[in-house]
């Protein structure tokens, strides 16, 4: 088995714990002063690279899924833990119809949980021409609202 490495830097261990912990329904399997890791079997890993105006570096994250049960389990938790949630459904991003769920972690990181629909022949549903036309902006800046009202 293949387990792709996500490492993210963080501003406070404690608060990301338990942010990590809320958003994957598990305790990490090492926890240290500066470092915790989880070893997840579920979910597997979907990985994507674009380059579409923003900034180079860590555009979001996210738990992609093949059921609508399982994006509801994730949301149900994430409403329980009340974190601040923003829902898109029949959204078009990165060639793709999705209903999907956002969170940001409390370094301002953005995570999807998403479900894909369909595929869809243009990149946000814009030409790929398309000035500012970068993935999933406006539920970035949606998120980063909604986060200043609380967040874990």
């Amino acid at each position: 088995m293949k387990r792709m490495h996500l490492h993210v830097s963080v501003d406070d261990i404690n608060q990301s714990v338990g942010f990590y912990s809320k958003l994957f329904g598990a305790s990490p399997t090492v926890s240290k002063p500066d470092y915790a890791k989880w070893m997840l079997d579920d979910p597997l890993v979907n990985f994507a690279i674009s380059k579409r105006g923003a900034k180079a570096g860590l555009d979001h994250i996210g738990i992609q899924v093949e059921h609508e049960s399982e994006l509801e389990e994730i949301k149900a938790r994430l409403e329980k833990a009340e974190l601040s949630l923003v829902t898109e459904e029949g959204t078009t991003c990165c060639y793709a119809k999705s209903d999907k769920h956002w969170v940001q972690d409390p370094s301002g990181i953005a995570w999807e949980t998403y479900r894909t629909l369909a595929s869809a022949p243009t990149f946000s549903g814009q030409e790929a021409s398309a000035p500012g036309a970068a993935c999933c902006i406006p539920a970035a800046q949606k998120i980063e609202i909604a986060t200043r009202k609380k967040c874990c």
